[in-house]
């Protein structure tokens, strides 16, 4: 079991356009490995978080690792092909930035994502509502885009402590 340090906000790291997988190999189990026991830990330590992109733990790579009671999946070079014009708005942080604090920002109701899981079997499927969220929030990270990137509006940041009181809904992490 392998858990890596978290990649925090100013690492430059987190600004780049993480590469493709090409192969489907033991350096990609080794990512995808990492991926899930770091996931795992936060999860049990912080009792929040549903994703995790490679770059977020040092991996320059395009693998997602998504893991909730009702689904625990891997998306490898995973692209959103459609967005709904309808848009929610949505309080968002990560940890990259320590879930020290979130932002209400905008995304779209439903998308449709192409990605390959770790056997390199391709799919697409369209997610909505929290599951469209969180998806935007993880592939925004293999392309250096930071939830903070959508903010539009400066009054929209509230501190992790009066997030929880006043917006937290009790066994749903972020």
């Amino acid at each position: 079991m392998t858990i890596r340090d978290t990649v925090l906000l100013g690492d430059p790291r987190l600004r780049e356009e993480a590469h493709g997988v090409v192969n489907f190999s033991d350096e990609l189990a080794l990512i995808l490995e990492d991926l899930k026991d770091t996931l795992t830990h936060i999860q049990k330590e912080q009792g929040m978080g549903r994703g995790m992109a490679a770059p977020q733990i040092g991996y320059p790579k395009k693998v997602v690792y998504i893991q909730m009671p009702e689904r625990s999946f891997y998306l490898v070079n995973p692209a959103i092909i459609w967005r709904s014009p309808e848009t929610f708005m949505v309080w968002d942080s990560c940890f990259s930035l320590n879930a020290a604090f979130f932002v209400k920002i905008s995304r779209n109701k439903a998308i449709k994502v192409e990605y390959k899981d770790e056997d390199g079997g391709k799919h697409i499927e369209e997610f909505s509502d929290d599951m469209s969220e969180l998806l935007q929030h993880e592939i925004d990270h293999l392309h250096g885009v930071m939830c903070t990137d959508h903010l539009t509006d400066l009054r929209n940041i509230v501190m992790k402590e009066e997030w929880e009181k006043r917006y937290r809904t009790p066994g749903i992490g972020m």
